[in-house]
């Protein structure tokens, strides 16, 4: 039941944070931002061994610093995901 929510959930940040975007000044950015599942402590509590298949976070990092640094006020109110 928790993942049927979940997409919800996310066009509701996704809504709420395009409204602020055009609120900003020039120059800034709000920028809804799926980090993607990345492999934790806590998402091997949720799916235990089967977490391993997932992103680890020092490889996610590694990926999604660079990604993030290019981001421009050109990007307000898009929503993006952190290509892994």
């Amino acid at each position: 039941m928790a993942t049927q929510n979940l997409g919800r959930d996310s066009e509701h940040v996704e809504g709420m944070t395009r409204s602020l975007a055009q609120e900003l000044p020039k120059g800034m950015a709000a920028i809804p931002l799926s980090p993607g599942i990345i492999h934790t402590d806590m998402l091997e509590v949720c799916y235990g061994e089967a977490a391993a298949s997932y992103t680890a976070i020092q490889d996610w990092v590694k990926q999604a610093i660079p990604f993030l640094l290019q981001l421009t006020p050109a990007d307000n109110g898009q929503p993006l995901s952190v290509p892994v």
